[in-house]
């Protein structure tokens, strides 16, 4: 199968950087064989601050042709490697392969994974977003907190991948923050940064006394890859019944002859 990973961190440094270079890593170690994972980022001076909302809604329209490229392409499904998961909803009203996003797969992961969960927050702006997120997944009562890492910027991060000094450094206070949540119940703990994510696999870190750390980039690859193997045993996998069915008939036709006939793929 071909997955389109759809990244914005790539986007704001390299697509050859250290950080892509580590992420596509980490996705290739953890799929599995015969799954292809391509990771895309968006066109220069894209993505240059997804946590400002104004800034995220320019960028989500490049994140919409993605996924209809991805799709024409002939990919199997379309996943969202950014805790906002900017065009989550759009794409599934408007694909018809699987899309996925990194915060709902982490939430649901781990969810199966422990009674409650605490995210570890990197920018005090991503608080209020990470909230909304997982209110809109249905699972805030099992999230017991959201707590701060102390963290000197996406610089350092970067170093992470090519000095070990750097990454212990990242790994320690991943975890002192990590630990805050657990004193306060989280039985899994989920970092919400792609980049953090990326470091923590990097390392080989996947927990902090004893108690689990949900890496996002695993968990979003194989809820595609078990999300594609549903749709090709079933014929289907997401729903086209009320919140994500498309305009059929003649209103179809209408909105095509203003946006274009290549808008909503496979509808009638």
């Amino acid at each position: 199968m071909k997955l389109f990973y759809q990244s914005m961190g790539v986007a704001r440094r390299s697509e050859s950087g250290p950080y892509a270079t580590a992420l596509a890593k980490v996705l290739r170690d953890a799929a599995a064989p015969g799954t292809q994972v391509d990771v895309v980022g968006l066109a220069p001076g894209r993505a240059l601050a997804d946590q400002y909302r104004y800034l995220e809604f320019l960028d989500t329209a490049e994140i919409l042709d993605n996924g209809l490229r991805a799709e024409k392409e002939g990919y199997d499904a379309f996943l969202i490697g950014n805790v906002f998961e900017p065009g989550l909803h759009e794409l599934r009203e408007l694909l018809n392969i699987p899309v996925l996003g990194l915060a709902e797969s982490s939430a649901h992961l781990a969810c199966l994974m422990g009674a409650s969960f605490s995210i570890v927050n990197v920018n005090p702006k991503f608080t209020r977003r990470v909230t909304e997120n997982i209110a809109r997944t249905g699972l805030a009562s099992r999230m017991v907190s959201i707590d701060e890492m102390r963290f000197e910027g996406g610089r350092t991060a970067d170093q992470a991948f090519v000095d070990a000094d750097v990454c212990a450094s990242v790994v320690r206070q991943f975890s002192d923050a990590a630990r805050i949540g657990i004193g306060k119940g989280a039985e899994a703990i989920v970092p919400a940064g792609g980049i953090f994510m990326t470091v923590l696999a990097h390392a080989g870190v996947h927990a902090v006394d004893g108690v689990p750390i949900v890496n996002g980039l695993i968990a979003l690859l194989k809820m595609a890859e078990m999300a594609v193997q549903i749709r090709q045993l079933t014929g289907g996998f997401t729903s086209k019944r009320m919140m994500y069915a498309p305009p059929t008939g003649k209103l179809l036709e209408d909105v095509r002859s203003v946006y274009g006939a290549h808008i909503y793929p496979g509808a009638t």
